[in-house]
């Protein structure tokens, strides 16, 4: 006769046991550089585990008591000024710590994220720094929160920069307040017909960029109608694509707003191969104010997200955050009005 056999127990399923956190469960067991446990929940945590069985692994409390001096930081896109900008403000600040960096991308494949954390995770990395944005997709996230969960059982820590994600402490940027603030300021100078490049429908920091706009246009009376609303990649050539879409169907509009700036990027290259003088013809606003950019003539208007914020203070969050979410700090979107939208005569 054949038996079942039973798989060993995990941290997270101390955790449940306990009904404390699984990064509350990891620090009570495996120890930690920077934080303790209050004794009651340590007992609590401790008595589950012999309950169940567990058995602690010495890697992971070298991870926790941060024995190791590496981590790991995972981008979608390294030819992106906008992350790889991110990139290096958290190497400089790693550098400041001491500490190494190990560099993973997705290649722009977000089903890759999972399989990213795994790896980084075999090399025992002190932390991990997700940058980028979420997808609104409960398989990849479900996916996502396992492996995520099986880097923290180990002892490892998760900080999500520009992302929201449940149990997790996250650096995130007000994307919307940004975005609105920008119609605002549009409205203001002039403008009224605006023709919004977005990303995927899925991404969510391009949708709340989108939402952000579209919400406070509708507001101040000037509505955008669904025509005017398209949908492409979030990359430079999402953003050719975009407008060579508005420019085929003839669309009517004084401002094309991308909510990124290597989109605006692609919609002013081609917005110059149609003819179309940009900020004579129409303006042109971007979202990020990367400084590779900063050279761009007519000067880009943009929001600025403050990349260098964002990576201190995810750093910090991988050293010293409490590690289930309730760390989690948002930074101000400001936008920066140059010279590619100059105020309109509405005359």
């Amino acid at each position: 006769m054949v038996r079942a056999t039973r798989s060993a127990p995990t941290l997270s399923d101390v955790a449940r046991h306990a009904g404390v956190s699984l990064a509350t469960a990891s620090r009570a067991i495996n120890g930690s550089e920077t934080r303790t446990v209050g004794e009651e929940l340590r007992r609590r945590v401790i008595e589950s585990a012999q309950l169940l069985g567990y058995a602690p692994n010495a890697n992971a409390q070298a991870m926790a008591r941060g024995a190791t001096r590496t981590i790991g930081v995972v981008v979608h896109d390294l030819t992106d000024p906008y992350f790889a900008e991110i990139a290096d403000k958290i190497a400089t600040a790693a550098t400041e710590h001491k500490l190494f960096l190990t560099l993973a991308t997705t290649g722009n494949r977000i089903e890759a994220l999972g399989d990213v954390i795994t790896s980084l995770d075999s090399m025992r990395v002190r932390a991990i720094i997700l940058v980028g944005a979420r997808w609104k997709d409960p398989d990849l996230q479900r996916a996502l929160r396992t492996s995520i969960e099986q880097y923290v059982g180990r002892g490892g820590r998760v900080v999500a920069l520009g992302m929201d994600f449940p149990g997790v402490d996250c650096v995130q940027v007000a994307n919307e307040a940004g975005a609105s603030a920008l119609a605002q300021n549009l409205v203001d100078l002039g403008y009224r017909h605006p023709l919004l490049l977005t990303g995927p429908e899925r991404h969510s920091t391009a949708a709340a960029r989108a939402a952000g706009f579209a919400s406070r246009m509708a507001d101040l009376g000037h509505p955008l109608p669904p025509t005017h609303r398209i949908s492409s990649d979030f990359t430079r050539t999402g953003g050719t694509i975009g407008m060579r879409l508005a420019i085929e169907a003839r669309l009517d509009y004084d401002v094309v707003v991308a909510t990124s700036d290597v989109m605006a990027l692609g919609a002013r290259r081609e917005a110059s191969r149609s003819g179309i003088r940009i900020p004579r013809d129409v303006g042109l606003t971007g979202f990020g104010d990367v400084s590779t950019l900063i050279d761009v003539t007519p000067g880009l208007t943009t929001v600025r997200v403050p990349t260098g914020q964002l990576a201190r203070l995810g750093l910090d969050l991988a050293l010293h955050g409490p590690g289930d979410g309730t760390g989690s700090v948002v930074v101000d979107a400001v936008p920066v009005m140059r010279d590619s939208t100059p105020r309109r005569n509405r005359g």
